[in-house]
């Protein structure tokens, strides 16, 4: 996995949503590995990989609700988290039908990048 260039009040370089609008909450967006992982169990998913959930940044043992309204940091750069990412229905057609219904309330965080720099994975 590649690194990404997190641009402060913009979005990550090559998102499809950056630059999207000013102060957008969902300048970057986490996914949990362990909620992929549950859902890969659930539904005997094997051959889906968590790029289809888009999301740009993907954690480990991290509450990501619990972020929602507080400012973190992850590799010394700075977020504000916004909101939680709420699933979609496509997510039905994407990862498996109940996808959508089974990531209410865990659907990831969207958050906005308050200092510029690099996240690399590990």
């Amino acid at each position: 996995m590649p690194r990404i260039q997190c641009l402060h009040g913009r979005g990550i370089a090559g998102d499809r949503f950056l630059d999207f609008q000013d102060d957008y909450k969902g300048q970057a967006t986490f996914f949990a590995i362990e909620m992929y992982e549950n859902l890969c169990a659930k539904f005997g998913v094997k051959d889906k990989s968590p790029s289809v959930f888009r999301r740009n940044i993907i954690t480990r043992n991290a509450d990501l609700n619990a972020l929602i309204g507080a400012e973190f940091e992850i590799q010394g750069l700075r977020f504000l988290g916004m909101s939680e990412c709420s699933p979609c229905h496509w997510m039905d057609q994407a990862f498996c039908p109940g996808t959508e219904a089974a990531l209410k309330n865990c659907g990831g965080l969207r958050a906005k990048i308050l200092t510029s720099g690099w996240l690399a994975p590990g």
